[in-house]
């Protein structure tokens, strides 16, 4: 069993005798060329990784394709980071907490504040006022009171985190971007039509059967996950129709739109515009506040046309 193994290895120094052979013929070695970078790491360090990803805009409802454009991949393909999302979902959530509960102290309760009985005598347990938390009626002990539940978050953190959402939807190809004007179009016997006709929910049925059957089309029904739209302006015909059919998705305004609402549902369907103008508005990291001569001041571009 040697045999073998030792023949391989007598083949193996032999390659490698010819090999250094051959490199010493070739050139000579100098104490040069031992800091010289040779041509891979050349290549390697010469190297620039894509800084613009595709973008198809669609129109809206058939969401066939009517453009192409170019986005940064510092808006729409950074990697992900769950740390930013919990953060920014966390900070989200205690600043919309109310914090308005209350209860009365006995100090705060209507009553009296005389002693209900004397200290002794009664062969009864020693009681102070009416307003004590042992009484029924009494004060609450360490009750709960009005508080802000707000939390802080440094801003460029939550700028990424917005944008690490949007870029993970991208990535899992469920954003659709459209054209703007994203609107329901209906029949316009359903809009000319006398409300007198369309009562006892008849028009509100109606949208329900039509959004329904129209998000099963496409693929942005229930079953793949519930689906977001996203506008820069209430359309009324969207959101209504959206309201009669909440198990297969919702509509929201630009205003109303946070991180949490960008991951919890399966695709994420917005305007054009309301992309542009959320990447502005979350984009503070990108942004120098130092000027330097030759360096945009602006951050990358935003949504350069390629087709269309």
């Amino acid at each position: 069993m040697a045999a073998p193994r030792a023949a391989g290895l007598t083949e193996a120094m032999g390659l490698l005798r010819i090999g250094a052979k051959s490199a010493a013929v070739s050139h000579s070695f100098t104490r040069g060329m031992a800091t010289e970078a040779s041509r891979a790491q050349s290549l390697v360090t010469s190297w620039k990784p894509i800084s613009t990803v595709p973008l198809t805009i669609h129109s809206f409802p058939s969401l066939e394709p009517a453009s192409l454009e170019q986005w940064s991949t510092q808006h729409l393909y950074l990697p992900l980071r769950r740390d930013l999302l919990h953060l920014a979902v966390v900070y989200e959530g205690d600043n919309t907490r109310q914090g308005t509960a209350s209860s009365k102290t006995r100090w705060e309760v209507h009553g009296s504040h005389r002693k209900i009985r004397p200290q002794k005598g009664s062969g009864r347990a020693r009681l102070g006022t009416r307003q004590s938390p042992l009484l029924r009626g009494g004060g609450k002990t360490f009750g709960p009171h009005p508080r802000d539940f707000g939390t802080k978050l440094n801003r460029k953190v939550y700028d990424k985190a917005w944008r690490t959402a949007l870029s993970y939807r991208y990535r899992r190809g469920e954003l659709i971007v459209c054209e703007d004007g994203m609107e329901l179009p209906v029949p316009e016997d359903l809009l000319l039509a006398p409300t007198k006709y369309l009562k006892d929910g008849l028009q509100e049925a109606y949208l329900e059967k039509y959004m329904a059957g129209l998000l099963k089309n496409l693929g942005l029904s229930h079953k793949d996950g519930r689906t977001l739209f996203v506008t820069g302006d209430k359309r009324e015909m969207l959101f209504k129709a959206m309201a009669e059919v909440p198990d297969h998705g919702r509509a929201l305004d630009l205003e109303d739109v946070d991180v949490k609402d960008l991951l919890e549902t399966g695709k994420v369907v917005m305007e054009r515009s309301v992309l542009k103008e959320m990447i502005e508005q979350h984009q503070s990291d990108l942004i120098a506040k130092v000027f330097v001569a030759g360096a945009p001041s602006n951050g990358p571009a935003m949504g350069q046309k390629v087709l269309g």
